[in-house]
């Protein structure tokens, strides 16, 4: 007796364990369908040779971003270091509200970060240990000015720095 309860309820029981097997597999498939791709990680920096004992404009990578209300600052920030040679690759805004001028690179001691630094009245420096070497140039309300009479070369200590590789992109933004 209990052999043929068993047999017939043993039949609807494992169709409604494999349909509930596939409600979840559908349920699992389209929540991971529609999450954003993660980033790539950023490529590491590169040894490059700095000739002279100078750091050229041309070997720092900046991305710039307007953290404040002034619309288009960004743009004109990254034109004045576009002519002075960097390789700006970047102007857009940032989420973060920024008052003064912050200037964000691996250390705050780093040669392209102090380099960078050098162009702007009233900065600030943070640092946020990153492995690419660019630097991020956070402009807002309180803008202190672009030096358009600061060198164009850095001088460094050493014949190498680690600095983003030429052919690749830096890492992802802050903020969006």
């Amino acid at each position: 007796m209990i052999g043929r309860i068993f047999r017939v309820v043993r039949t609807p029981v494992t169709l409604l364990v494999l349909f509930g097997m596939l409600l979840y597999g559908a349920w699992w498939g389209y929540t991971n369908i529609l999450r954003p791709i993660p980033p790539l990680p950023p490529e590491p920096c590169v040894d490059q040779v700095v000739a002279n004992g100078q750091l050229k404009s041309s070997q720092v990578v900046i991305r710039v971003y307007n953290g404040g209300d002034r619309k288009g600052l960004a743009t004109d920030v990254g034109r004045s270091l576009r002519g002075k040679g960097f390789r700006v690759v970047l102007t857009t805004n940032t989420v973060e509200k920024i008052q003064k001028t912050v200037i964000v690179g691996a250390d705050g001691n780093n040669p392209e970060v102090v380099f960078v630094k050098s162009f702007f009245k009233e900065a600030i420096v943070r640092s946020d240990k990153r492995v690419d070497r660019t630097v991020d140039v956070l402009v807002g309300n309180k803008y202190g000015g672009f030096k358009k009479d600061a060198k164009t070369t850095y001088q460094v200590d050493t014949t190498t720095l680690c600095l983003p590789s030429q052919s690749t992109s830096p890492s992802p933004a802050l903020g969006g």
